[in-house]
């Protein structure tokens, strides 16, 4: 292989931790790991990059002025960026330090002190997974219901004609629900699609990412359904 292919394919993470040595073990081992990687010790420096450059973010969770979830919400609600899977690495290990991570967005969730090996693979399935949602094709892949609809290889959503801004759980789930109209999922059938391995959610998780979905879809919200006994579905 040689340089320019190399630059081709090799994924591009940005790790940003306040800790310098924790900065210098991701970016030692994930470079071993055959994975281009760069570093910041803050989010302000990490928003002064071209984020759109990147391939994957870990994110530590506390971190001076501006906090991992502040800079995630940032990263999710910037159409440029918001399908560019997060991983979080922190020493915030409650259940709810957990959902919030997940809550905004963020493919995984890795509690410190964690192995290097554990690490890299969580970051090979994530970025696996992102791979295998986002297939490259050659023709457009469109869903559609009445002014709703997704373009499944640019990775879209519009509503009525205004482009929606969803995370990629969002996005994942919403594709999950229109490409089986009328259909209903169990909480752990939407994580078995949606969530990849090693990742931990609970019912709370997948609920609050579902509501914050309906916000978004405006006229179409009361089509996401929650049927007791039966789970989530997009209704007709």
């Amino acid at each position: 292989m040689n340089k320019n292919e190399y630059q081709a394919t090799t994924k591009h993470i940005l790790v940003v931790d306040d800790e310098h040595v924790m900065c210098d073990l991701l970016e030692f081992n994930l470079s071993n790991a055959g994975y281009s990687v760069e570093s910041c010790y803050s989010a302000e420096e990490a928003l002064r990059k071209d984020l759109t450059t990147f391939d994957l973010f870990i994110f530590d969770v506390m971190m001076g002025h501006m906090s991992g979830i502040a800079l995630a919400e940032k990263i999710k609600n910037d159409p440029a960026t918001a399908h560019t899977p997060i991983i979080f690495c922190s020493a915030k290990d409650n259940d709810d330090d957990v959902i919030a991570g997940l809550g905004v967005g963020a493919d995984d969730y890795v509690k410190k002190p964690f192995s290097m090996r554990e690490l890299v693979a969580r970051v090979k399935s994530v970025l696996r997974r992102q791979d295998e949602f986002h297939p490259k094709q050659q023709s457009v892949n469109i869903l559609k219901y009445e002014g709703l609809e997704i373009n499944v290889d640019a990775h879209t959503v519009s509503a009525d004609g205004e482009k929606l801004t969803l995370t990629r759980t969002e996005f994942e789930m919403l594709l999950l629900f229109m490409r089986n109209i009328n259909r209903f999922f169990s909480r752990n059938e939407i994580f078995d699609h949606v969530w990849p391995e090693h990742v931990v959610v609970t019912d709370r998780t997948i609920d609050v990412n579902i509501s914050r979905m309906r916000k978004k879809l405006g006229r179409y919200a009361s089509n996401i359904v929650n049927r007791s006994g039966f789970g989530y579905g997009f209704v007709d």
